[in-house]
């Protein structure tokens, strides 16, 4: 077979850029450097930014596509315009960093978010150095909360690396994938793809040092969660789930993917959100909506400790769409509810320190 070059351009108008949408072609990032050798063929992708998080998987995308549309037996060679020097490995992907904890809940909905926000900032009031990485790829919430949707973060070479420098708000060093796309714009993306991109946020950005680095892990469980685990040395992580049945059945499910004997990530403890309703009128008065306790008795079935019980105020929804979040209140109910709640993680960090043996105890 003859490989000429409007195949190789075909084959790439079928990869789209996922920070705008557009195919390699349309979007003019095809470097004017192609050569066809017979059955070996070799190009370069020009990127936005040397800080772009879709390198790789934009790259694995353009080498398959050739091998499926042109020539599966192709020899096919992707490079960056600006070639950068290669990352670390995983094990020293964070030297800086002490302590990493994951938020996560087994199903959407419960919050978990709102709860991920609030124990960054209520970290930073503590005197704590904070990171927050949104691992949300398909649903990143973390710009909103924070009310930094219009920033871009920047690139610092660092050691000849090329790093993204973090959003600073509240203290708090942020990054998230929604700052690299269009917000209106669906992420239809494999799930090779988006792990693909996580790695890259994880391990191409300064956060310098840090005493706590707050994981915003996706719903449920699934590749996001195994690329974290098998990236990262997790210090615990945290299970927020609301009192109904429902929750607590995939919270279960949630607190079992980290126990498994194969991750071995130790739990701090179970959040009851939403656990229950005070009208603001009558501040003293309690509607369990959701059911009463359901988080508590889950914690105390699986010999966890329970982190809070966050109640469910109008307050809350409205700091999360207004980026403020409500443990920067610390005299209202939700904001000494959150604050119990970040006090509560730090102590069962150090418990774990100490069981572990990376913490003595003075004479």
């Amino acid at each position: 077979m003859t490989i000429y070059p409007q195949l190789i351009f075909d084959a790439l108008k079928t990869v789209r850029y996922p920070g705008n949408g557009k195919n390699l072609i349309e979007a003019e990032m095809l470097e004017d450097d192609l050569r066809i050798d017979g059955m070996k063929v070799s190009f370069s992708i020009i990127f936005p930014k040397p800080t772009d998080p879709f390198r790789q998987s934009v790259m694995r995308a353009a080498e398959a596509a050739i091998k499926m549309y042109v020539d599966k037996d192709c020899e096919v060679t992707v490079k960056e315009k600006s070639a950068t020097a290669l990352p670390p490995e995983p094990d020293k992907l964070l030297p800086g960093v002490k302590h990493i904890i994951a938020v996560s809940s087994g199903k959407g909905g419960v919050g978990k978010s709102t709860v991920t926000a609030n124990l960054a900032v209520g970290l930073v009031k503590m005197g704590y150095r904070v990171g927050l990485l949104d691992c949300d790829i398909f649903g990143p919430s973390m710009p909103k909360m924070f009310q930094v949707e219009d920033e871009r973060p920047y690139a610092d070479q660092v050691d000849g690396r090329d790093l993204i420098v973090p959003v600073e708000k509240y203290g708090v060093k942020l990054l998230s994938i929604g700052f690299f796309v269009n917000p209106d714009q669906a992420m239809l993306w494999r799930g090779g793809m988006a792990c693909n991109a996580l790695k890259q946020l994880i391990g191409d950005t300064k956060w310098g040092e840090l005493d706590y680095l707050i994981l915003d892990t996706p719903p449920g469980t699934s590749d996001i969660h195994l690329t974290l685990i098998q990236t990262l040395q997790f210090t615990g992580a945290v299970i927020v789930s609301t009192p109904q049945q429902v929750a607590l059945a995939d919270a279960r499910k949630g607190v079992n993917m980290y126990l498994n004997e194969k991750v071995n990530v130790p739990i701090l403890g179970l959040v009851e959100n939403m656990a229950w309703f005070t009208p603001a009128q009558h501040p003293d008065e309690r509607y369990y909506i959701f059911g009463k306790d359901g988080a508590k008795q889950l914690a105390e079935e699986l010999n966890v400790p329970l982190l809070g019980q966050i109640p469910l105020v109008q307050d809350i929804c409205e700091s999360g769409d207004t980026g403020i979040p409500a443990v920067l209140d610390p005299a209202s109910p939700q904001g000494m509810a959150f604050m119990s709640m970040t006090a509560k993680i730090v102590t069962q960090v150090t418990k774990s320190e100490i069981k572990r043996g990376c913490v003595k105890i003075q004479d």
